[in-house]
C-alpha cells in the first residue's frame, strides 16, 4: 500500500521574471519540471482534479499568480509552472493568489498529520496561532529547538520560515472573514490575528493583489453563508463561519461518536434529522471561555451526498477566531484525504466492503489534549456510558461555568489545576465518599491525579506540536497508562493516521465480523494476528481502528467500544 503523492524538497529554481515584469524568487521547497512527482502533479492541474486542493499550489510565472490544482483557468505550459508546498512559500516566491480559483478557500493539507517531522509538527502549532500569540520563540520552545534551527528546517523543507507561514493563515482567515461575514474591516484584522488594521490591507493587498473591502465586494457574490449574528452588547463575539470539507466526508460517522461521548454540560447532540447533524461544545481559548455549534446539513449533487458544515462560533475575543475554526478542523477532521484513504484501504478484500459502506471516514480529533488525557484514562477498561457518566459527574463539580446561548452548554471541561483542587486523593482503609466527584477504584482516581498534576507543572507536555514517539513514551511510564491508551491519545491529539491500538476487544470483534479472523482462535492468538495483520494498512491503520469499530458495533449494536 502507497501513501498519496506528496510535495517533497527539491533544489530551488533559479529567478524568473513573470507577468508584467514581476521578478519571482527562486526559495526551496519549490519543485519545478525536472523534480520526480512534477508530471503527476501537472496531470493533476491538467484535470483539474479537486481531490489535490489544499495538498500544493501551482505557481504559473507567465501570470504571476499561484492557483489551487482545480482551477479552471487554462493549463499553463509546463516550463512556466511551479509546485509549492504551502502558500506561504508561493508568495515569499512573490506570487499572488488566483481571484478565479480562490487558492486559500480550500480545505488544509493532510500532509501535516501524515509527516511526523519538525515541520509537520511546527504547522500544526502554526495552524492552532501558536505564532500569533507567542511568537517564534514560543513555537521553538514548545518544539524544544532553537529559533534558528526551526527557521532554518522550515524554509528548507516548506519553503517559508514561521513568520510568512503564520502570515499565510492570516490571509487566509481574513478571506474567509471578509467573504463570509459582515464583521468590519478593523475587527476582521484582528480575528484573523494581525496586530493592526495596516498589517491586514498590506498583507491582503500582497496576496490577493486588492484591499480588503475591494476583496469583500469581488467575492461576495460567490460565497454562501448564512448572515451573521450581531455583536453581543456584552463585548461577547457571535459570529457563524463555514468549514471547508474535502468530501467524501463520514458526517454521521464522527457526529456518532462526538455525541455517544457527550459529557453533560459541556457537550450536546442533535442527531436525530439525518440530514442535519448538529454539535455542540464548550471551549477554553486563549482570550477565555467560549462555546461553538457546529452543524452539518446534507446536500446532493449529482446521486452523490455533498455535506456543508457550518459552526456558530461565541467568543470572549475576536483573536480566538482562528483558533476556534483551527480546533474545530481537528475535531472533524476536516483536513484529511479520504480519497487516498479509499483507495488503498479498498484493495484490502475484508476492508473493500467497509469502505464501500462508509466512504470518507474520519478520524475525531481532540479539540483539547489534556482533556482527552483524562477522558482516556477514566475511559479506559469500561464502557463509554459508563466513562461518560463519571465524566459528566466530574465536569459539574470542578468545572468553570460557561453560560452560552447554546442549549445544554453550562460549563468547560475542568483543567489539569481544576482536577488537583477538587477531587480528593483516596483514603487509605476507609470507605470511599459516596458523594465523592469521581467514582473510579482508589487506583484509578490516583492514576488521574497524578497525571493531573503531571499536566498542570508541564512535567508531562501534551500538544498537537508534540513528537509522537516522545508523547506516547512520556505517557507509558505514567501509572495506569499502558499502550492502548498511550497509543489512543496519540491517534485523538496528534491526528496520526496511522496508529493501531493493541489489545482492543472492540477490534477484534469488527474484524471477526468482515472475516478477517478466523472466528475458533483464541484471544491472545486474535490479537497478534491481527496487530501482525496491521501492518499491511499503513500509513492509514486509525482509519481501519475507525471502520471495525463501525463493524464491531453493527454486528453487535449493544456492545461499547472505547
Amino acid at each position: 500500500m502507497t501513501s498519496p503523492p506528496l510535495l517533497s524538497t527539491a533544489p530551488a529554481q533559479t529567478a524568473h521574471a513573470g507577468a508584467r515584469g514581476r521578478t519571482h524568487r527562486a526559495v526551496s521547497g519549490a519543485d519545478g519540471p525536472t523534480h520526480p512527482l512534477f508530471a503527476e502533479r501537472y496531470r493533476a492541474i491538467d484535470a483539474r482534479d479537486a481531490r489535490f486542493d489544499g495538498q500544493f499550489f501551482t505557481a504559473v510565472s507567465s501570470t504571476g499568480v499561484y492557483c489551487r490544482p482545480s482551477c479552471p483557468a487554462r493549463t499553463p505550459k509546463p516550463e512556466n509552472v511551479t509546485f509549492y508546498l504551502t502558500s506561504a512559500a508561493a508568495q515569499e516566491a512573490g506570487y499572488r493568489a488566483c481571484k478565479r480559483c480562490l487558492p486559500e478557500a480550500t480545505p488544509g493539507t493532510p500532509e501535516w498529520d501524515l509527516r511526523r517531522d519538525l515541520a509537520a509538527r511546527a504547522m500544526r502549532l502554526v495552524t492552532d496561532g501558536v505564532v500569533d500569540r507567542e511568537g517564534v520563540d514560543g513555537l521553538a520552545t514548545r518544539l524544544g529547538y532553537s529559533v534558528r534551527h526551526v527557521h532554518r528546517v522550515l524554509v528548507a523543507e516548506l519553503g517559508a520560515g514561521p513568520l510568512p507561514l503564520a502570515r499565510a493563515r492570516r490571509a487566509q482567515s481574513a478571506r474567509a472573514l471578509l467573504v463570509g461575514s459582515d464583521l468590519p474591516v478593523a475587527q476582521v484584522a484582528f480575528a484573523a490575528g494581525f496586530g493592526s488594521v495596516r498589517q491586514l490591507n498590506d498583507t491582503v493587498r500582497a496576496v490577493f493583489a486588492a484591499s480588503p473591502s475591494e476583496l469583500r465586494g469581488q467575492l461576495r457574490g460567490r460565497a454562501a453563508t448564512r448572515p451573521d449574528a450581531p455583536l453581543g452588547s456584552d463585548a461577547h463575539v457571535n459570529l457563524d463561519v463555514e468549514l471547508p470539507v474535502r468530501h467524501p466526508f463520514d458526517a454521521a460517522g464522527v457526529f456518532r461518536f462526538l455525541a455517544a461521548r457527550a459529557v453533560a454540560g459541556v457537550e450536546t447532540a442533535d442527531l436525530t434529522d439525518p440530514d442535519r447533524l448538529r454539535y455542540a461544545r464548550t471551549l477554553a481559548l486563549p482570550g477565555g471561555p467560549a462555546a461553538v455549534e457546529i452543524v452539518a446539513t446534507r446536500g446532493d449533487t449529482r446521486g452523490d451526498a455533498v455535506w456543508r458544515v457550518t459552526a456558530h462560533l461565541e467568543l470572549r475575543t475576536l483573536a480566538d477566531v482562528a483558533p476556534a475554526v483551527a480546533r474545530i478542523r481537528r475535531m472533524l477532521d476536516l483536513d484529511a484525504d479520504p480519497v487516498a484513504v479509499d483507495a488503498a484501504l479498498a484493495t484490502d478484500p475484508a476492508l473493500g466492503p467497509l469502505v464501500a459502506r462508509t466512504p470518507g471516514i474520519r478520524v475525531p480529533g481532540a479539540p483539547d489534549p489534556h482533556e482527552l488525557v483524562v477522558r482516556a484514562i477514566v475511559g479506559q477498561q469500561i464502557s463509554v456510558a459508563a466513562a461518560r457518566t463519571h465524566l459528566s459527574r466530574l465536569a459539574a463539580h470542578a468545572g468553570t461555568p460557561c453560560p452560552s446561548a447554546i442549549p445544554g452548554l453550562t460549563h468547560l471541561f475542568p483543567t489539569a489545576e481544576q482536577i488537583v483542587a477538587h477531587v480528593p486523593e483516596p483514603a487509605v482503609d476507609e470507605p470511599p465518599d459516596p458523594d465523592r466527584p469521581l467514582r473510579l477504584p482508589a487506583q484509578a482516581v490516583r492514576a488521574v491525579l497524578a497525571t493531573a498534576r503531571a499536566l498542570a507543572d508541564g512535567e508531562l507536555d501534551v500538544h498537537v506540536g508534540a513528537d509522537a514517539d516522545s508523547m506516547r513514551a512520556a505517557l507509558l511510564v505514567r501509572p495506569r497508562i499502558g499502550e492502548w491508551t498511550a497509543s489512543y491519545i496519540v491517534m485523538r491529539v496528534l491526528g496520526d493516521p496511522d496508529v493501531w491500538l493493541p489489545g482492543d476487544v472492540a477490534l477484534v470483534a469488527g474484524a471477526r465480523s468482515v472475516g478477517l479472523l478466523d472466528p475458533d482462535l483464541g484471544k491472545a492468538a486474535s490479537h497478534r494476528t491481527l496487530a501482525a495483520h496491521s501492518t499491511g494498512w499503513a500509513p492509514w491503520r486509525s482509519y481501519v481502528v475507525m471502520h471495525l469499530w463501525q463493524a464491531a458495533t453493527a454486528a453487535a449494536p449493544r456492545k461499547d467500544h472505547p
